[in-house]
Formats: C-alpha cells, structure tokens, sequence
C-alpha cells in the first residue's frame, strides 16, 4: 500500500497529558509551544494540546498534498526525509517556538503515527516489554518482568486502534472486518500477533502483541534465569540427537514456543527441517529450514489452507524433522502419523495443565478429526508416537519455569502410562519471589537405548542415579 492511501486513511491522533494541578507547569510534548498556533486561540494546556494536534494534522496534510501518490512507505530514509522538511516549514510558518528535544519528541510521535504504529511504538521498541495489550482506545497494558501494568498511552478512538491492526496484517495478505472479525499475524520481527474487533470484542478493537525478544533467548538465559537447570538440558539436548518425538505443553504465556525455538536448535545442521505455524514465529538457526504457514480462507470463504493439510504435504517434501508451532485441532492426527511413520525427532507444542492432561488433549483433538477410531487405538498411536513430554509453567511471581520432564512410557491396559523424569520441587516464597528447583526424580527413562545407537553418552548421575551408563 502507498504513504498516500495510508495518509489518507489516518485520522489526527493525540496522547493527552496527565491532569496535574493548575499552579503546576505543564510538562510533556505541549509544554514547549510558546509562539502562538494561529488555529488554537486560547492559553494553557488545551492550548498546547491543540497546537500539537495542529501541528501534526497539517504535516500529514501537507504529506498528502506533496508526496508522490506512487512512493511505497518501505522508503523509510526517503519518506523521513520529506516528513521532516514538511515539519520544519510548519513549525516555521506558524512560528511555533519548541526546546530541540520537544521538537525531537513531537517529530518522532508524528513519524510514529505515519511509519510505525502509532502509541504502539515506543512500546514495541522497549526490549523490557514482552507483551502488549490493548483493550480498545482507552487502555494499554504491557507485561514487563512477567507482571502487567498499565501505560499510560492511549488511541484517539476505535478507528485509530483499527487502522494500526490494519497497517499489521495488510502486508501478509490477511485481512480483519465484521465477517471475519479476528486474525492471527505476525509483525516483521517475527512477533506474534492477534487482533479481535467488533462485534465479538465488545470494548472495541482489541490487539494482543507478544514480543520476540531482539536476541533470541538462549539455552543459557534459561539456565541464568532458573527456568531449566543444566542437567535437564544435558537430557533435553541429547533427546533431540537421538530424535525422541517431544512435546512441550503449558498454559498461555509460559514459554512454550520459547523452550520450542531452545530445543530446535540442538538439531544438527545437516538435516532438513520443515517449520509449519499458524503465523511464522519460529526463529530456527540452521540453514537448510523450510518455513511454512497456514491461511485463512479469503473474502469469498475460499483458499483456507490448515495446518492438518500443511502438515500431509510436509510428509512428501523429504523431512528429517517436523516442527509444529502448535497442535490445536484434528492435524494432531496427523502429526500423531508422521511420528510413527519414520519421521522421529519431530516436536510441538499444545496447551494443557499438566503432563496428564497433555495425553487427554491430544485424544480430544484426534477424536476432532471425524475419525472413527475407538479410544484404546488412540491411544496406543499417542503412547507409540511420543516419548517426552516437557511441561513449563509461568509462575505467580511472572517466571517461566519447566515444572516436568516426563516419559511416556507406555501402556497398561486401556492406560497411557508416564515416568516423571525431572519435577520441579518448590522450597519456598521469598519477598513473592518463588525458590525451588528441577530435580531429578531418581528414576532414567525406559529409552536409555535410543541414546545408545546415536552414540551419545548420558550418564545415570543426570537422573539422581550414582552409577554410570554409556553408549
């Protein structure tokens, strides 16, 4: 989409200044404006509020006056340029008066609000925020060291809220409006996105942004940050070499795709991976990764593609491993078959509340399939098709913390049985801080063999055992 037909779909926007009591000065973007603007008559904060929105009505005006209906707004340097010299020749025309950071501080709300995504930029550009949410116009919270507050900022109206959604999923061919009122998306960074507007969200447009960190969060940052500890990587890492089938499970929030995007990077560089997500978020390092992602069916109701079909045509593209960014319907099915069917080391993640209620899901979800399979044979794929699952949770205090490492070790029965590996044990609360550790449990998993024929040495002391055993 050009700058001009966005421009032209923009409304002024402002973010009012906190009340503050009369005898106060003023103090923020407004405060500076001591020259007179000649459409704001009065004196005060309103003043300076009105002479900001002014101030920024005519840039953009003047933009869709000026600028070549043809330029495309990824010309980031070049429309910047123009911003500028439009902004600078307002401020002198009006003889509006600003300090140079005022000045500074209104260019980048105005290059925020035609470049990036208006009060969401700032917030997307701080590397301490990990989560975004707006709650129509009037709200803005974030989640920042795993607790949410409120900021401040705030959308001029619903429209203002549905233009940034808008600018977020036009470029990947998605599209959001009352017959097909929510989206999953993803900004260029790879961070996640779902927006949901009227009439299902009855506060109005509502955006959930959940933010990749810059620098990938490593294996180590989770050992510093007391999520894992060394010797459940050491297992962890040696599962993969030896392409045990993996499942990590968890509620929202508590780093599924995170742990997901740690494991995939133990896979040596020499196989051939294929990624399949809903909206790509995945950020694999290997070289030979083929990344691919669902669609939503289009305006006429045609040309869905479903992560059930991606994952049958990644079984004929030749795959060492399969990754799923997450299992939520019948493609479980599916994935359940490429595990069993050669295709060993592949991982997912799914929501559950327990290593238990993982296996109860994925029967759920294979059942959603339409497949009239009676339950025992279920299960029997279920218990043959995975052998770890690796349960994480967010904490009360905000952190993310690996809770189990469990087996699936099998059936007795009509039973899928399991073997805990690692169970987080907490000791206590500390100034709301929660202590504890991922311990072993005493007990090695049943597969011991698998690391064997890989060639991988894992002694017995990783699961509290003192002897050794190597392959």
């Amino acid at each position: 989409m050009s700058l001009l037909k966005r421009l032209e779909q923009e409304q002024s926007r402002h973010e009012p200044a906190p009340e503050k009591h009369p005898s106060a000065p003023k103090k923020g973007i407004g405060s500076g404006v001591k020259g007179a603007v000649k459409s704001v008559g009065s004196s005060g904060g309103d003043s300076a509020h009105g002479a900001v929105t002014d101030i920024k009505n005519r840039v953009q005006n003047k933009l869709i006056n000026e600028l070549n209906a043809d330029m495309d707004i990824s010309k980031t340097d070049e429309v910047r340029k123009q911003i500028l010299t439009n902004f600078e020749d307002i401020l002198a025309e009006e003889s509006v008066i600003l300090t140079r950071p005022e000045k500074q501080r209104l260019f980048e709300q105005i290059i925020a609000d035609i470049l990036g995504y208006g009060p969401l930029q700032p917030l997307l550009e701080d590397d301490s925020i990990t989560e975004i949410m707006v709650n129509g116009p009037d709200q803005i919270y974030i989640e920042r060291k795993g607790k949410l507050m409120r900021v401040p900022g705030k959308f001029d109206n619903n429209e203002h809220v549905k233009s940034v959604i808008d600018r977020i999923v036009a470029p990947l061919g998605r599209r959001v409006d009352e017959s097909s009122p929510y989206v999953d998306a993803r900004l260029p960074d790879g961070s996640r996105v779902n927006a949901i507007i009227p009439p299902i969200s009855l506060v109005g447009p509502t955006l959930t942004i959940r933010k990749f960190a810059k620098n990938p969060i490593t294996i180590e940052n989770m050992i510093n940050f007391g999520s894992i500890t060394p010797d459940a990587v050491e297992f962890l890492k040696a599962c993969v070499y030896a392409r045990c089938n993996i499942v990590i499970s968890g509620g929202t929030g508590s780093g599924k795709t995170t742990l997901l995007n740690v494991l995939s990077s133990f896979i040596p560089d020499d196989e051939r991976i294929i990624t399949i997500e809903n909206a790509a978020e995945l950020q694999l390092r290997q070289d030979h990764v083929i990344t691919l992602e669902s669609r939503p069916e289009n305006i006429e109701g045609k040309g869905e593609i479903t992560i059930r079909q991606l994952v049958v045509n990644a079984l004929r593209m030749r795959p060492d491993r399969i990754v799923v960014g997450e299992i939520r319907d019948e493609a479980a099915l599916d994935m359940l078959q490429a595990m069993n069917t050669g295709h060993d080391g592949s991982m997912t993640t799914l929501h559950s509340n327990s290593p238990k209620d993982t296996l109860s899901r994925l029967e759920t979800m294979v059942l959603m399939s339409g497949m009239d399979l009676p339950v025992r044979a279920i299960r029997e794929q279920v218990s043959s098709a995975i052998d770890v699952i690796c349960h994480q949770e967010r904490m009360r205090d905000g952190t993310r913390k690996v809770t189990h490492i469990t087996e699936v070790s099998g059936m007795e029965g009509d039973v899928i049985t399991t073997t805990d590996l690692f169970v987080f044990n907490q000791t206590g609360i500390d100034n709301g801080k929660i202590n504890g550790t991922l311990r072993p449990t005493g007990l090695a998993p049943s597969f011991m063999e698998k690391f064997e024929s890989a060639g991988i040495t894992v002694p017995l002391s990783l699961f509290g055992l003192n002897t050794r055993r190597s392959g």
